[in-house]
């Protein structure tokens, strides 16, 4: 027993300096490129593709399931983009609150039977489409339930232009980041198949219209802990996979697609927690195994916000599921496309890291700071080896933070006030003490869900972008 945990406590001492030295290399990718990103972003004229015939007309698809709060900022939101030529199809997914009544009400839309329908994937049964054309590139399908997989291939057989824009119901875009990630298209459009938008936390910000007009951090302690968390994921990682063309996600937030490709490798699979990993991952293997020439890019400028849990229940409800998803994901394809040759980077690289990495993350973690633990109850050492096993994560955990924030100063600033900085760089320290390890028993309990066949979409709260900071007024409901 006792040599068992002192091999096993030494290999989670060396697991947590791997992993976190791997995602420091990460971030060095993601340094390395946000100076041409940031150039890029100065010099080009973007601005003046929005009203370019070069530009790709994109299909934008909303699903929607008991969004009465939040869908009709949604939908003025996409209206207004600059951008010259696109359409916005909001998915009704058999909504149960007054989803559907309210679009029709807003925008005075009426029942269409001249809209074809492409059978191009499976979808559950659609009821109707409305449209009205005083709104010419607004459309509303309403169908039965079948999940938010279910939905977007609905779209997809309604959609009418060769991209496609998964654009979740509770985000706003701003209004440039359609015409900024055409830009990153528009560089390489025969082997870019996905495009990855920066997601943001709107929680605290002042809505109007749609539109973000004062950037604020949020007011909540969970929504703080989540923005300083998304800037770490978005700026310090999905910059750096996307320099070596490694990204293993597209978050379904926001997120432009090739409609051809995802036609090719079957559409959206329904009833699948994680669909957007999902999406990705069969994109990469349907493109290497055909050996095509293909990019999955991120474009860290074009900027969607969205609304963030603000208690522990939705919050690990969410986090739960993202556990499913990645553990289903890594099952299904890992051990068929990890470290194969035949998969290049993504089979030797991007697959073995999520894998040792994110989805066994839980069980090293516990079982490592449990034998630890062990150590000392044994008195085969003594707390300072725990207290050294706790620095270590922290340190490393702050300089990828820190890392994430020096990142958004030098390219982005979306947050200029000087207490805005200070309250991130606090928040960065503060999430390693209680905000990580809570986290990591989500994931593991996401797992437990999975092996008893749970896969529900869980609980989820929508907020009325009309009440200051998101925190008035709020629908709770289970989507299927």
């Amino acid at each position: 027993m006792r040599d068992f945990l002192l091999y096993y406590g030494v290999f989670a001492v060396y697991y947590v300096i791997a992993i976190n030295s791997l995602y420091f290399i990460i971030m060095l990718f993601s340094f390395n490129s946000i100076m041409g990103i940031l150039k890029s972003s100065i010099y080009s004229r973007f601005q003046t593709l929005s009203g370019s015939e070069h530009v790709p007309p994109i299909s934008i698809l909303v699903p929607a399931y008991n969004e009465e709060l939040t869908i009709i900022e949604n939908v003025r939101s996409l209206l207004s983009l600059n951008y010259p030529r696109y359409e916005v199809l909001v998915v009704n997914d058999g909504s149960k609150d007054a989803t559907l009544q309210v679009m029709i009400d807003e925008f005075s839309l009426v029942y269409s039977e001249h809209m074809p329908v492409q059978p191009l994937l499976h979808t559950s049964k659609i009821r109707g489409i409305y449209h009205n054309p005083a709104f010419p590139n607004l459309y509303l399908i309403d169908k039965e339930n079948g999940g938010k997989a279910d939905s977007l291939n609905a779209g997809i057989n309604l959609s009418h232009y060769p991209l496609i824009a998964s654009i979740d119901a509770d985000s706003l875009l701003e209004k440039d980041a359609l015409i900024r990630i055409a830009k990153v298209y528009m560089e390489n459009p025969d082997e870019t198949v996905a495009i990855g938008g920066d997601i943001r936390i709107a929680n605290g910000c002042k809505i109007e219209d749609g539109v973000v007009k004062d950037i604020r951090l949020p007011d909540k302690f969970l929504p703080m802990m989540q923005s300083v968390e998304y800037l770490k994921a978005f700026l310090g990682g999905r910059i750096g996979w996307s320099a070596i063309n490694g990204l293993i996600i597209v978050s379904g937030a926001f997120g432009v697609f090739r409609k051809d490709y995802i036609i090719k490798v079957g559409g959206y699979r329904e009833g699948y927690p994680g669909e957007d990993m999902n999406i990705i991952i069969k994109l990469h293997k349907y493109m290497l195994e055909n050996k095509l020439p293909y990019r999955v890019a991120f474009c860290p400028d074009a900027v969607c916000w969205t609304q963030a849990p603000d208690t522990l229940k939705i919050l690990g409800s969410q986090r739960r599921r993202w556990g499913r998803g990645n553990l289903k994901n890594m099952i299904e394809y890992g051990r068929h496309m990890a470290f194969r040759p035949k998969y290049k980077l993504f089979g030797m690289l991007t697959l073995p890291f999520n894998i040792l990495f994110e989805t066994l993350n839980p069980y090293f973690r516990i079982t490592g700071l449990l034998a630890l633990i062990g150590y000392t109850l044994l008195d085969m050492t003594n707390g300072y080896v725990l207290l050294l096993y706790g620095l270590l994560n922290v340190l490393y955990g702050m300089l990828l933070g820190i890392g994430s924030l020096l990142l958004e100063e030098i390219a982005f600033r979306r947050y200029p006030r000087f207490q805005d900085i200070v309250k991130m760089l606090f928040y960065t320290i503060l999430m390693f003490f209680g905000y990580r390890q809570i986290g990591v028993i989500w994931r593991f309990l996401g797992h437990i869900e999975y092996l008893r066949n749970n896969n529900s979409w869980g609980t989820m709260t929508r907020t009325s972008w009309q009440t200051k900071g998101s925190e008035n007024i709020s629908s709770l409901e289970a989507r299927s």
